[in-house]
């Protein structure tokens, strides 16, 4: 999948752009299946575990805040949430009149994942290291695919290193950053024999 693109239950992948556009347009889908113009803005809630000043965080917060100013949408956040808190708030704004959540789940994927079960009559556009699936088809996921640049400097460390001992430093053993440790070392393994990490 092209990093510039979502993918969605059934293949489909659409851009980032026109994602939101999409979900607008499915939200406005009556009961008869017939396209119809949204009453109302969509109400959007977001889940960040970290403050919304972080870069990748920040970027989705300015978006919703213009998608507001443009009448679009109505926006709620909470920040510097806690994993062993991310279910609750996400049960939270699930049980409210949201109809898209947008957050991450790299670090509790099957239980969030179960959430979005349990809520069918809920959007969920999720950070996500697995693909959808279709046991959950109100789930669309996104990723950044950061272990090509993750590959590329090992290259370059591989090919810097004098001793052949690289240290690297990954926070949590969660899918999202074994793939970057893992293309790190592939690249520094192309550049010499016998590198330790």
């Amino acid at each position: 999948m092209k990093p510039d693109t979502f993918g969605i239950a059934g293949g489909l992948s659409l851009k980032r752009r026109s994602f939101l556009q999409a979900g607008a347009a499915a939200a406005a889908v009556g009961a008869s299946g017939k396209l119809a113009f949204a009453q109302e803005r969509l109400n959007v809630a977001a889940i960040y575990t970290v403050p919304i000043e972080q870069q990748w965080v920040c970027r989705i917060h300015k978006a919703a805040l213009t998608a507001v100013e443009r009448g679009d949408i109505n926006y709620e956040f909470s920040e510097n949430v806690a994993y062993t808190d991310y279910e609750r708030v996400m049960r939270e704004y699930s049980e409210g009149e949201f109809d898209l959540i947008v957050g991450e789940i790299f670090q509790s994927e099957r239980e969030l994942r179960q959430v979005t079960l349990d809520y069918p009559d809920k959007a969920y556009l999720l950070g996500s290291s697995f693909l959808p699936d279709q046991q959950h088809p109100n789930m669309a996921v996104f990723d950044s695919y950061i272990q090509d640049a993750s590959y590329l400097t090992g290259i370059i460390a591989g090919a810097m290193t004098e001793s052949k001992i690289i240290g690297m430093v990954g926070g949590y053993p969660i899918p999202l950053v074994n793939r970057l440790m893992h293309a790190f070392i592939a690249g520094a393994a192309e550049m010499k024999e016998g590198i330790s990490f």
